[in-house]
């Protein structure tokens, strides 16, 4: 299950140090930002973070994960 976080916080977790911003390249199917380097699907002609994968087939496909 994915929970909110400020968007400092999660470039913090993924970057490091915030001075040195990454480059911005877009915003995936959930509004979040997509910077050089993070790895996405496209999925029909959207963006999807990998990180919000699970939630995007969940929401959007209708997937259901459990476990068997």
């Amino acid at each position: 299950m994915n929970t909110i976080e400020h968007p400092d916080i999660t470039r913090m977790r993924r970057y490091g140090d915030l001075r040195n911003d990454p480059e911005f390249f877009g915003f995936d199917y959930f509004g979040d930002e997509i910077f050089f380097g993070e790895e996405v699907v496209e999925i029909d002609g959207e963006l999807v973070l990998q990180d919000n994968l699970q939630l995007y087939l969940e929401e959007v496909c209708g997937a259901k994960f459990y476990t068997a």
